[in-house]
């Protein structure tokens, strides 16, 4: 099963979006399963309940940083994760994502997760940037 699908299926397991990308990867960081979902637990629904960035990418950008920072900065990573899903998706923020405001549904919850895992998949897989 890909990451991807796995996240996917976290979210049936009653985790939300930003806990189910971190446990997909959870088998590459330092951190027990409880302790992601510890950590993710705030992110459902986006940060600030709506108003901030998509659970699902926060939890891909963590993994990015838990996994890469060793070696030095990310945030040419991390602002290439966060570019990728922005135009996956049609916005980074949840209320825009999920039409809160304007009715039209950009991407769905799932849909949002699967793009995180699988953008999160090739920023992995590519070499690590020089600071």
């Amino acid at each position: 099963m890909s990451r991807s699908e796995n996240a996917v299926g976290q979210m049936k397991n009653k985790n939300n979006c930003c806990q189910s990308v971190l446990l997909a990867f959870a088998d590459l960081v330092d951190l027990a399963p409880e302790e992601l979902k510890k950590l993710g637990a705030g992110f459902g629904g986006g940060m600030g309940c709506m108003e901030g960035t998509c659970g699902a990418l926060c939890g891909a950008e963590m993994i990015l940083g838990l996994v890469k920072a060793g070696a030095g900065p990310v945030r040419g990573e991390a602002a290439a994760l966060h570019r990728a899903f922005t135009e996956k998706c049609g916005s980074s923020l949840c209320k825009e994502i999920k039409g809160r405001d304007t009715g039209k549904v950009l991407c769905s919850c799932p849909d949002c997760v699967r793009n995180a895992a699988d953008l999160l998949d090739a920023a992995l897989a590519a070499p690590k940037e020089q600071p």
